[in-house]
């Protein structure tokens, strides 16, 4: 767990953690909108900054009295909701742990994420209880929401499993209160590293303060703005650089259940948004649907800066680059400073950054080298890899940097240009998903003897994973069913964007050095 800051060091958020941000802002903007729920086929519901923070004090206050305890961890399994917010600001209220995971993880990465941290209750909706009851078998309870992010359930998902969500409120006078300390835990998300088993990034109060703070300001984000939400609350993005964000100034954050293009335009106008944090996969939908002319956007946030094809929207793009380990960008875009087109922008004043070659040489201006980034654990930096000191110590350099696995090419005056991914890592649909993870759940498929997972590039979502495999018997000779088998394992054990799209079967694989399969020749095969 982190450590507190050497003595006579007064860090930027002394005498701080997340919930004196909210009350700050409970008090300093009581009436003025913090949350806007807008669900896709119900009216929008807004919470001011008095509302939430009373309703928290409430939530806070029943979780405790269901024996939720300091430095325990709670899960939170939702798709974009209110009450996934709620859940996350009245966890830390009282000292727990919010371990936020996503909501298509299949069943057995559910059952590893509970029992990794040591979960002891969980909050999730209807159409993901039975599989969290069934598979998450050392919470002492459970307890599922009424909606399936702002829809009914579907029949038979009325939740037999576990406790009304409603029902864990108490009075918010007995919200708990603890000793301010912004280096205690605050939060875990769950990430792919290059590693088989995702990895649990912890934050600390200070952490997400930081990501609060810095992501305002890389943003130019002001009271009066509107920042449009629609990216999955359970990952950095829409937590820190959407929500986080509009909390420290004061603004107002308006939360969908998750993209739609047809929905996207109507609640931009309906509710006077001038921000989002955007992908690509969803500008490209926004291309097809005609653009309002009294739209309030001023800025817009996404992986590269003004990208030439996105100029129909008229509105300035500014890249960034960042990973949960980081909190905010490393690497961040210009707002008012013109920004090279499709650079992901320059080193961001926060951080120390290193691009160098593979022996430690400095990368020059045109070439492309690993990234590497420097910061305070804790705080500019993750603390650590929740029980895994192994990990957390090979992440990191001799001298301190943070090792990224990305590759980047150094472009003039300072702007930054994303090369390559670590060899193993795929991007799909925004999802970093690790290869070595999908090929171990398919080798031990009978009548496979070697898998190897590389991305084929997708027009949609960047990458798809595509498997070659090697049959024990050989091509010809391999079971008529081996494929359905292969696919079948994949359903089961991995989430819907990690299986595989295509199946390759082959007698043999191209290799590098130590007999490795040489993967960049199995990417050209694939296009």
């Amino acid at each position: 767990m982190p450590h507190s800051a050497p003595q006579g060091i007064v860090g930027p958020f002394a005498g701080m953690d997340v919930p004196w941000l909210l009350r700050m802002q409970a008090q300093t903007r009581r009436d003025h909108p913090f949350l806007i729920w807008a669900p896709f086929d119900a009216p929008a519901r807004s919470w001011t900054y008095g509302e939430f923070h009373q309703r928290v004090g409430a939530l806070a206050a029943g979780l405790a009295a269901r024996g939720i305890k300091s430095g325990e961890f709670v899960l939170i399994h939702l798709d974009n909701c209110i009450e996934a917010v709620m859940a996350w600001f009245a966890c830390v209220e009282l000292g727990a742990i919010a371990v936020t995971t996503n909501t298509r993880s299949a069943p057995a990465e559910m059952e590893y994420f509970a029992d990794h941290c040591g979960a002891v209750a969980a909050i999730t909706q209807p159409t993901y209880a039975e599989t969290i009851a069934r598979h998450c078998r050392n919470l002492r309870w459970l307890a599922v929401i009424s909606h399936d992010a702002g829809v009914a359930p579907a029949q038979g998902h009325a939740a037999p499993h576990g406790d009304r969500f409603e029902a864990l409120f108490a009075d918010s006078a007995d919200r708990p209160h603890r000793t301010t300390d912004p280096w205690a835990p605050c939060s875990v998300q769950y990430t792919s590293g290059t590693t088989s088993r995702p990895k649990a990034v912890l934050w600390t109060h200070a952490n997400a303060l930081w990501g609060a703070k810095v992501n305002a300001s890389h943003q130019d984000l002001h009271q009066g703005d509107v920042h449009q939400t629609y990216l999955p609350l359970f990952h950095t993005n829409a937590l820190a650089y959407s929500m986080l964000a509009c909390l420290w100034v004061g603004a107002s954050c308006v939360i969908q259940p998750r993209f739609s293009a047809s929905r996207f335009w109507n609640v931009a106008v309906e509710h006077g948004c001038t921000w989002t944090s955007t992908i690509p996969f969803c500008m490209k939908a926004l291309l097809e649907q005609e653009i309002p002319k009294r739209h309030k956007f001023r800025l817009w946030g996404t992986a590269v800066c003004e990208p030439p094809a996105f100029a129909a929207f008229g509105i300035r793009i500014v890249g960034w680059w960042g990973m949960t380990e980081t909190i905010t960008h490393g690497i961040v875009g210009e707002v008012d400073q013109p920004n090279t087109p499709m650079s992901i922008g320059r080193a961001a004043a926060e951080y120390s950054l290193r691009i160098i070659d593979d022996d430690g040489t400095a990368v020059p201006v045109g070439g492309t080298g690993n990234l590497l980034i420097k910061g305070v654990p804790g705080l500019s930096l993750f603390a650590e890899y929740l029980h895994n000191e192994k990990a957390t110590r090979e992440s990191f350099d001799e001298h301190g940097y943070f090792i990224t696995g990305d590759r980047v090419t150094l472009l003039d005056h300072g702007f930054i240009k994303f090369g390559d991914r670590a060899k193993d890592m795929l991007k799909v649909g925004g999802e970093n998903v690790a290869a070595s993870e999908i090929e171990q759940v398919i080798a031990i498929v009978p009548g496979v003897r070697e898998a190897a997972v590389v991305g084929k590039k997708h027009p949609m979502l960047d990458e798809v994973p595509v498997v070659f495999i090697i049959p024990h018997a050989g091509v010809e000779r391999a079971p008529p069913d081996l494929h359905d088998r292969v696919m079948a394992a994949c359903r089961n054990a991995l989430a819907d964007f990690k299986v595989p799209r295509e199946i390759r079967f082959v007698d043999e694989m191209p290799r590098s050095t130590l007999e490795k399969v040489a993967k960049a020749e199995l990417r050209k095969l694939v296009g």
